[in-house]
């Protein structure tokens, strides 16, 4: 195998390696994705890696996968797993013949990483990244209450602001206060104002003599 000494092999094989494992953390493969990219990356390893230094590199890779892992299934807010990323560039890396070498296959690791994500558009992909990259939707029914929903019914609504607006402050609507938006427009403290439109958590509001001047326009 020593068309691995050669640093375009190297960044080939661990770019394929790593689209292969990370291709199955994000979709259901049956095991296939993972044994291509552990048959390849132990080749990798079995190559580079001497008896007296194998086993550290190898847990030290190990371990950053499983942290990895880890975050995707229990913590999600992708600390952790930056932590692992860390753990196995530097087990990839640490066993290359050269400096350069080094640098290829931790460019290979970074960009194979991230492009196991286009087996999403093919296979059936998994639900433990859901949370970190927040596509995972916060309903009534799962247990959360969505602002959105209760800001909706605000629109039309009239009330006064109770803050100046530089440009955001509070206003009331029917004894409540809520926080809101002009959208670059200052105003004075107990202006009134209508609700024209609500964002997530955003409520933006205009002065009521605005809204009249525009109908009367």
């Amino acid at each position: 195998m020593e068309f691995l000494d050669l640093n375009v092999m190297g960044f080939i094989v661990i770019f394929l390696a790593t689209l292969f494992i990370f291709g199955e953390l994000m979709v259901k493969s049956k095991g296939i994705f993972a044994i291509l990219g552990i048959g390849i990356m132990t080749m990798y390893f079995s190559y580079h890696l001497s008896a007296t230094d194998s086993l550290w590199i190898v847990v030290l890779y190990t371990i950053g996968l499983a942290l990895i892992i880890f975050d995707g299934k229990v913590t999600t807010d992708g600390t952790i797993a930056g932590i692992g990323i860390l753990l196995m560039v530097l087990g990839l890396s640490l066993p290359s013949p050269d400096f350069t070498y080094g640098i290829m296959v931790a460019l290979a690791f970074l960009i194979g990483a991230p492009t196991s994500y286009l087996f999403t558009k093919v296979f059936p992909k998994r639900t433990m990244w859901d949370k970190m990259i927040f596509t995972s939707r916060l309903t009534s029914e799962a247990g959360y209450n969505s602002m959105n929903d209760d800001y909706k019914g605000l629109i039309g609504k009239q009330g006064v602001t109770k803050t100046p607006f530089r440009p955001t402050g509070t206003i009331e609507i029917d004894g409540k206060l809520y926080s809101a938006t002009t959208d670059n427009r200052w105003l004075q403290e107990e202006t009134p104002i209508e609700v024209v439109q609500t964002d997530g958590t955003r409520i933006l509001v205009k002065p009521v003599e605005q809204q009249a001047a525009t109908t009367e326009a």
